[in-house]
Order: C-alpha cells, then structure tokens, then sequence
C-alpha cells in the first residue's frame, strides 16, 4: 500500500503530538526519581531539578523504612488492600448478576437507585454519622465498608453479565442449577476479564486511601501510607527522630512518593490485557 505525502505527514504529526505527550508522562517520574536517589548537596547544586543524578544514594529509602512510621502504615495499607478488594469484588458481583437478569422484579427501580447514587451522595456529616453509630472509628474496616460498593463498576459488570449468552443460563437451568452455582461456576470463569478490570479500580482506589483515613482514623497506628506520605511532604527540612540520620525533607519526599507508587506501577503491566479487554467487553451493552 502507497501512503500518500498527506498520509505520510499526518501519520508524522501524530507521533510528534504522542511522543510530547508520553515525554510530559514520563519526566516527572524520572525527576522524582532522580531526586530521590541524589546525594542532597548535588540537588542543592542543580537548584533542586535533577534527571539524570551523577551520584547515587539510598539513605532517603534507608531512613524513612528504618526511622519513619513508613513500615507499619505499609502494612496497613496492604491488609486494606487485600481485604477490601476481595470485599468489593464479591459485593459487587452479587449485585450485579442479579441486576443483569432482565425477570428480576423490580430491576428499573433498583437500577434508578444506583444511578441516582451516581450523581447524589448523603454528604459528608450523614456518612460520617452512619460510620460512627456502626462503631467503626478508629478501625480498618472504616477505610474499606463505607465504599464497599461503587455504582459505576456495578453497571459495567452488569453490562458484561448481559452479553453472556442466554443459552449458557438456560442449559444450566434444564441441569438443576440454582442460580448461586450458575453464577459460581459458569459466570465467574467467563467473567475473570471484567473481574480484574474492576479489582483493579478497587485496588488502587484502596492503595490511594487518604480522604476516609483522615475523616474516620485517629490512632496513627492505623494511618495508611498516604496518610503518612503526606505528612511527610508537608514537613519543614528536620531529622525524623535521629539527629545523626539527618535527611533532607525534599529527597525524603521524593523517596516516599515512590514508595507509595512503586507497588501500583509494578502490577498494572501484568493486568493491563485484562484491564483492556474487559472495559470493551464491559461497554459492549448499556
């Protein structure tokens, strides 16, 4: 095939406009990066930008890992991770699968609920009144029930779940199958595609925890990395607790940025064919 002169500088133009746009992506990782593994004198230096450090240090990671509350609010983060995932992903799928079989009676009405939930919210004193009167202050489980379910991945499992084909749920029933073990057994395994892209917004929407931790968390025990990573960045150049393992607050923040943003970077690339593949699925029917 012969690409026209028009073709050959579209073609040009779009790599142009695509290679700007990954280059303004992928300089502030590298910035951060760089600062955080750059001796402080050598970011005094440069005035504060680095990109490429000629001196490599990891007394910034040694620090916060050894001296900060960075360990344990690691910890925190990964169990509300873990726990919450697996809460949103089952809660979410037996609302969905019901919601998706059209003789469920009264399915406009609980649809028009979920909906409405998308553009209204009881605000923020109601929530955190319902929170408080279940007990759940001060807990991890208040980080992770009050968004156990969230209408938008409820509506693209529900999408997923209607564009299975209808003779699957028919020869099931003719077998004797109940519609728990339908759902356990054929829907499930055709259905890892949209399972992983939902998990996955969970999962980082857990990873990132940060507005319901300050609203319903006062025992530092419990803060998760956010909330300790942001702590971090709003200090004034001081030691964490040693005076001899002084370090700079800017390489500390930078290296606390990558701490709370390594372990979200390093599994997106094992998922991103499922992530892919089940928003299209999951957009097939509205």
């Amino acid at each position: 095939m012969v690409r026209s002169w028009d073709d050959k500088i579209f073609n040009t133009i779009v790599y142009v406009i695509l290679g700007l746009c990954g280059l303004a992506a992928i300089l502030p990782i590298l910035y951060v990066v760089s600062v955080s593994i750059t001796p402080f004198g050598e970011v005094l230096r440069n005035g504060g930008f680095i990109l490429f450090p000629r001196e490599i240090t990891f007394s910034a990671y040694r620090t916060l890992l050894t001296e900060s509350n960075i360990p344990s609010a690691f910890r925190v983060t990964v169990l509300i991770t873990v726990i919450g995932t697996a809460v949103n992903i089952v809660l979410t799928g037996l609302m969905a699968y019901p919601l998706s079989r059209k003789n469920l009676p009264g399915r406009n009405v609980f649809l028009l609920m979920i909906v409405f939930t998308l553009l209204f919210s009881g605000g923020l004193i109601p929530t955190y009144l319902v929170v408080k009167s279940l007990g759940l202050l001060d807990s991890i489980w208040a980080m992770i029930l009050p968004n156990a379910i969230w209408s938008f991945n409820v509506l693209i499992m529900k999408s997923f779940f209607e564009g299975l084909p209808e003779e699957l749920f028919e020869s099931a029933r003719m077998d004797g199958a109940k519609e728990f073990r339908i759902l356990l057994q054929i829907v499930a395994p055709l259905s890892i595609p949209v399972l992983l892209t939902v998990g996955l917004f969970y999962l980082v929407g857990h990873w990132n925890e940060f507005f319901q931790a300050i609203f319903y968390v006062t025992d530092r025990t419990l803060f998760p990395l956010q909330v300790v990573v942001r702590e971090i960045l709003m200090q004034s150049q001081q030691p964490l607790e040693n005076a001899e393992n002084m370090m700079p607050t800017q390489t500390m923040q930078m290296a606390s940025v990558m701490i709370a943003s390594l372990p979200v970077i390093i599994v997106y690339p094992f998922l991103q064919k499922h992530f892919t593949k089940g928003m299209l699925l999951g957009s097939i029917k509205g």
